[in-house]
């Protein structure tokens, strides 16, 4: 169940080292790998000024006044017309089983449907399975290879969700 405190907004600048130490912190305790991965994208840093373009937005979720996670949109290069890919969906563990990555996700999938998008393209790993379990309860498929180019060679879980299906 949400906490009564949960607010949702668009990133702002003074979040960038906040949410790049929630990211890499993640990647620590999941003991997933960080060559090849948002982890040592230098993009990290810098999540206001990437999600500053069209077609793009980056949702932080702020509990109790401390911010405890992310999950946006954006339109990877390489990705076919009308697809975006869902990134940075990244929670604090102590924001965890609360419905917060949920409503992280569900904000980001009407937010990509209402930018125009048809499909929404993940990237993930087994050391995430949890977020996978999440990812196919709201409807994404497994794909048999990466599409676009993120640039994130570390991935070996492919998903796509078809937004006019939802």
């Amino acid at each position: 169940m949400i906490v009564n405190t949960l607010q949702v907004r668009k990133v702002e600048k003074k979040d960038e080292p906040i949410l790049a130490g929630i990211i890499r912190a993640v990647f620590e305790e999941h003991d997933a790998p960080r060559k090849g991965t948002v982890y040592a994208d230098p993009t990290t840093d810098h999540l206001f000024d990437l999600f500053d373009c069209n077609g793009a937005v980056l949702w932080v979720a702020v509990l109790k006044n401390e911010i405890v996670g992310c999950c946006g949109i954006y339109p990877t290069d390489g990705l076919p017309n009308q697809t975006a890919e869902l990134v940075k969906f990244y929670l604090s563990p102590h924001a965890r089983g609360l419905g917060v990555g949920k409503k992280l996700m569900e904000l980001s999938i009407q937010s990509a449907k209402q930018l125009g998008y048809q499909e929404l393209y993940l990237e993930s790993m087994p050391a995430f399975s949890k977020a996978v379990k999440l990812y196919t309860q709201l409807g994404f498929k497994k794909l048999e290879k990466a599409m676009g180019n993120s640039g994130h060679t570390s991935c070996s879980i492919w998903m796509l969700l078809k937004l006019t299906d939802n």
